[in-house]
Formats: C-alpha cells, sequence, structure tokens
C-alpha cells in the first residue's frame, strides 16, 4: 500500500486557486502531525503548512493568508487549498507526516503558476 498519494495539481494563472489532496494511510494519518512540503527547481524542500490532530494549524510566511491546510478524519485525506497563487508558488508539492518520514515521500503532485 502507497503511505501517501498526491494530486489535484496542475497549471494555473497567477491569482488562481487549486486545491491538493493527499490521501493517507491509516498509520500516518493518526500520528501527531501531517504536513504540505514544496521543492521548486534547484531548491530545498520546504514546510508550507501543517497541521496537528488537534486541528492547531501553522504555515510558511511565504503562504500565510493565502493558503488553508484541513484534514478529514473519516476519509483519511489532507487537503490544501491555494487561493492568489503566484509564479513563485511553481513547484512539486507533496504531504508528509510533520516531521517528515524519509519512507513516506510520495511522487508529489506539479503545481504550475504562469500566464
Amino acid at each position: 500500500q502507497v503511505p501517501l498519494v498526491e494530486s489535484g495539481g496542475g497549471l494555473v494563472q497567477p491569482g488562481g486557486s487549486l486545491r491538493l489532496s493527499c490521501a493517507a494511510s491509516g498509520t500516518i494519518f493518526n500520528g501527531n502531525g501531517l504536513g504540505w512540503y514544496r521543492q521548486a527547481p534547484g531548491q530545498a524542500r520546504e514546510l508550507v503548512a501543517q497541521i496537528r490532530s488537534g486541528g492547531f494549524t501553522n504555515y510558511s510566511d511565504s503562504v500565510k493568508g493565502r493558503f488553508t491546510i484541513s484534514r478529514n478524519s473519516v476519509k483519511k485525506m489532507v487537503y490544501l487549498q491555494m487561493n492568489s497563487l503566484k509564479p513563485e508558488d511553481t513547484a512539486v508539492y507533496y504531504c508528509n507526516s510533520q516531521p517528515p518520514n524519509a519512507l513516506y515521500w510520495g511522487q508529489g503532485t506539479q503545481v504550475t503558476v504562469s500566464s
């Protein structure tokens, strides 16, 4: 069983929106926290949003106010609603536990923001 499967990426114009989804196995979902990460070409992977089991959320300064992370405990899904997208948001987006587990990195989903 693949532990994490991301979907929902695509090409969007600046100012547009996308909603990313991540299907997580029960073992990962019931852990302490989950996060969305991204990696742009030539850059290190970075954490952009995290959510803990109690609902606490935290965001990187670069996405604060534009992105919203949420989770559905019944479906074992984690979502990232991305609004007011900018070209600098272009990256491959991944979900993982927070802190991340090296064994859980999946293929990610490509987000491209361009006119």
